[in-house]
């Protein structure tokens, strides 16, 4: 039996580790027609969070090692790409984007006391929440005087509107937390203040920092709001995945009463029976797996997951609807394999 258990997590390892390599993979593929650019982007960044206090920049360092696929660089040089040549107003505009969601991942680590950040120590964890939030601060400070020093009047004003729309999504959410009441088009509403927002300025940024027209660039918006709808579906699906690899336990959503898109769906369609079942389940959450499956179970009897799968994938399609419409290039080509990596990732 223990002989077989080893072959098990041997073989699952192998397995692991081979689906990831499949899918860091496809993120270089994906990269290749600014992957100069994005190297270059590494450096550009690092130099300016440089400080004149040595404390932060040894925070910084550690930020800079901790950082994730940087998908938001990654879609304002596809985005500008596709229009023309990569400037100076790019880079200012992935810096910008950058250090503000980097910010805010800091801010949300205080006010959630999470301990971990990809796989990592957090910074309230190894420093505590004054001094995560001061960083927090920094960071904000310096893309908003990146922007005013470089003159990148436009591109203020469109990640002002985003971090706006951010604060006043996450309020929305805790509001409606406290009192369990959501519904679809407040679900969709909330998800697409609190992060599609934020993917529909790399990609406007982007197009504008390389003249698109205004047209193309209020298309290239909703292309982006399209993909962030889809991002963030996909990340309330992990939430039910006892097994999967985003550095957070599953349940966390709702053990803070975030109702997502499966279980709205399934109060929705579900039987007065199972209505008041999943109720109980919820209102007495232990994050454990019993209670998952339990839930799990629910929610895939009444099709929970697969209505959020196909949702996830009408807003797939409109991305690509848009996308076919723009100019054709090799970075119109790496924007339609990202837009198929950020549903098909496994964290």
């Amino acid at each position: 039996m223990l002989r077989s258990l080893k072959l098990f997590l041997l073989y699952f390892s192998a397995f692991f580790f081979t689906f990831e390599a499949r899918f860091m993979s496809q993120l270089n593929q994906i990269k290749e027609p600014v992957k100069n650019e994005l190297k270059e982007f590494d450096q550009f960044f690092s130099d300016y969070l440089k400080g004149n206090a040595p404390l932060l920049n040894i925070i910084t360092s550690y930020v800079l090692k901790t950082k994730g696929k940087q998908i938001r660089p990654l879609l304002v040089f596809l985005s500008a790409k596709i229009f023309g040549n990569i400037n100076a107003s790019t880079f200012h505009a992935a810096t910008f984007i950058e250090l503000m969601h980097t910010a805010t991942l800091i801010h949300d680590d205080v006010v959630d006391n999470a301990m971990e950040r990809r796989g990592m120590f957090s910074i309230n964890a190894l420093w505590k929440n004054k001094i995560a939030v001061l960083i927090g601060d920094y960071f904000l400070a310096k893309g908003l005087l990146l922007a005013v020093d470089k003159q990148e009047f436009r591109l203020l004003r469109i990640v002002s509107d985003a971090v706006k729309e951010m604060s006043e999504g996450e309020l929305l959410q805790i509001e409606k937390a406290r009192k369990l009441d959501i519904n679809e088009d407040l679900y969709y509403e909330i998800i697409r203040k609190k992060t599609a927002t934020l993917i529909a300025a790399c990609t406007l940024a982007g197009c504008v920092s390389a003249n698109a027209t205004e047209q193309q660039a209020q298309q290239m918006k909703q292309l982006g709001y399209a993909i962030g709808m889809a991002f963030q579906i996909k990340d309330d699906l992990f939430d039910f995945n006892l097994n999967n690899h985003t550095g957070k336990p599953a349940g966390n959503d709702i053990r803070e009463q975030k109702y997502t898109l499966p279980i709205i769906h399934t109060f929705k369609v579900c039987s007065e029976k199972e209505k008041k079942e999943l109720k109980q389940l919820l209102k007495n959450f232990k994050q454990d797996k019993k209670s998952i499956l339990a839930i799990n179970e629910i929610i895939e009897r009444n099709q929970g997951f697969e209505y959020a799968q196909q949702v996830m994938k009408n807003y797939i399609q409109q991305a690509k609807n848009i996308l076919s419409m723009m100019p054709p290039n090799d970075a119109n080509d790496s924007l339609n394999m990202l837009i198929d990596y950020i549903i098909e990732r496994q964290s």
